[in-house]
């Protein structure tokens, strides 16, 4: 006897997972109307799906970062495409992960995030996977997003969160190399002075003159690479090392993390 799959049925069980009215009515018809089986029925099928396709490359996705009492927390999901990272089901999914780690923990999140991609991977049709997630924790913590695709969160020892924010912005604008003049180290030196050399190389200024310029043109590079010598992106007129100074704030670490 063959049974009856109402238009209700079907609006009921989409409703609940989102997948297609037709993978909905599948579903119940296989399950026979019953709502419970044809859940569990829906979610063995969008597993079966997810890992068929495990072997694809999930290189697109989004950042999202909640901002908590004495700590950040970053969440990055990836797929395989930018259409798919302007999916509002894929947005949805991204922010809910990261609810859950805010609420439950970072352990809690990963264990579950299966079952959270698994149906989303179902409907969209691309490999879904979680990428980095990271909890930052610190006295003074500021955080910056940019367009979904990249973030940075700063640690400062004093100062504001508004100026940990300011930094992380500096930070991903013009993305330093090293933090202080003492973190570059003599093979960074040597790799930067053999570029230069064969530029200066090049002149036919005067064997003193171009020893002169090899030495301006390492400094400039250094200085330009180094955040404490950068010039502070919201005024340029000072440097984020007297910018701090100013605010009484001392830089302890940042987290970085990008997507394409």
């Amino acid at each position: 006897m063959s049974i009856k799959i109402t238009a209700e049925l079907v609006k009921e069980l989409r409703d609940g997972t989102g997948v297609s009215v037709m993978q909905c009515k599948n579903a119940l018809e296989e399950a026979e109307g019953d709502m419970e089986k044809a859940l569990v029925i829906l979610k063995k099928k969008s597993s079966s799906i997810a890992m068929k396709k495990a072997d694809r490359t999930a290189h697109d996705g989004i950042i999202v970062v909640r901002e908590m009492a004495g700590k950040t927390l970053l969440v990055a999901l990836h797929c395989e495409t930018d259409f798919v990272a302007r999916n509002e089901d894929f947005i949805t999914l991204a922010n809910k992960l990261a609810d859950l780690g805010e609420a439950e923990g970072v352990d809690a999140m990963k264990e579950k995030s299966l079952d959270m991609i698994n149906p989303v991977v179902q409907k969209v049709g691309e490999k879904i996977e979680l990428g980095t997630v990271s909890v930052i924790e610190g006295e003074v913590l500021g955080s910056y997003v940019h367009g979904s695709k990249s973030a940075v969160i700063v640690s400062l020892k004093g100062g504001t969160p508004e100026l940990a924010k300011d930094i992380a912005m500096h930070i991903a604008a013009m993305k330093p190399a090293f933090i202080k003049i003492e973190d570059i180290t003599i093979d960074d030196k040597a790799k930067v002075v053999e570029v230069f050399e064969k530029e200066v190389a090049e002149s036919d200024k005067p064997e003193e003159i171009k020893k002169k310029m090899l030495e301006g043109k390492i400094s400039t590079y250094f200085k330009e690479q180094t955040l404490m010598d950068q010039s502070f992106i919201k005024n340029p007129d000072i440097t984020v090392s007297n910018l701090l100074k100013e605010k009484g704030a001392t830089f302890v670490s940042f987290t970085g993390e990008s997507i394409r």
